[in-house]
């Protein structure tokens, strides 16, 4: 089980992003079905759940080129047309991500994701959680996708904000860490990226072991600061 790590070293949080998938929420059947249709109009193997998480860590336009080749468009036309009909039926919160987002209600709050902007707005509105965010940036707003720096630095931008070590921002991968690193923000780790190859190759500036722990981390921190005001 992950342990929360490095929060006596820590900046206190001006700002919070979050990751969407596998942070947030669990969408991974809606993403492996919709991979699969692709999979299997080019005669591939598909790919279990467990595959997808493992698997599905960069955007489309850095992935499907390489999986597909030169004939990448077609793929991906064929993953959109299954993720429009199916994806909002398999979107479900994670254990303790409405937990998080209420916690995270004195900070100004975005999200930030690989996932194709037009499939995370629909999701977040769909589980009425647009109220939480005041920056949404997906895969395909900005001019690069993580672990490049681009869309958090987007989010940043609609948020009136600049890159700082008091920005956090909240994933379960090593490409979100990576891409926290590249934007010059603070990467925290939420459970233990053993998807990812473990906390180790995330590298995390902070971590919780789960998102229960972070939410109670944000209520305490809070609590003392209005405390102290």
């Amino acid at each position: 089980m992950a342990e929360d790590r490095n929060t006596e070293s820590w900046v206190r949080p001006s700002l919070l992003l979050y990751d969407w998938d596998n942070t947030l929420v669990d969408a991974w059947a809606g993403i492996t079905a919709a991979m699969n249709a692709a999979m299997t109009a080019f005669a591939m193997p598909l790919w279990t759940v467990e595959q997808t998480r493992e698997r599905a860590r960069i955007s489309m336009r850095d992935s499907f080129p390489v999986i597909f080749g030169d004939r990448w468009h077609l793929a991906r036309n064929i993953f959109h047309a299954t993720m429009k009909e199916q994806h909002l039926g398999h979107v479900r919160p994670m254990p303790g991500a409405l937990d998080d987002l209420e916690a995270s209600a004195p900070w100004p709050t975005g999200v930030v994701s690989n996932k194709s902007g037009r499939y995370l707005r629909a999701e977040i509105a769909h589980l009425g959680w647009s109220s939480y965010f005041g920056a949404v940036v997906g895969a395909g707003d900005a001019k690069a996708d993580k672990p490049d720096p681009a869309p958090l630095l987007m989010a940043l931008e609609q948020l009136g904000a600049e890159p700082a070590n008091s920005v956090w921002y909240l994933g379960d991968t090593a490409t979100d860490m990576q891409a926290a690193r590249a934007a010059g923000i603070t990467g925290v780790l939420v459970g233990d990226a053993a998807h990812d190859g473990g906390v180790e190759r995330a590298a995390p500036d902070l971590q919780f072991a789960d998102a229960y722990r972070l939410a109670a981390f944000l209520r305490n921190l809070h609590m003392r600061t209005r405390l102290l005001d």
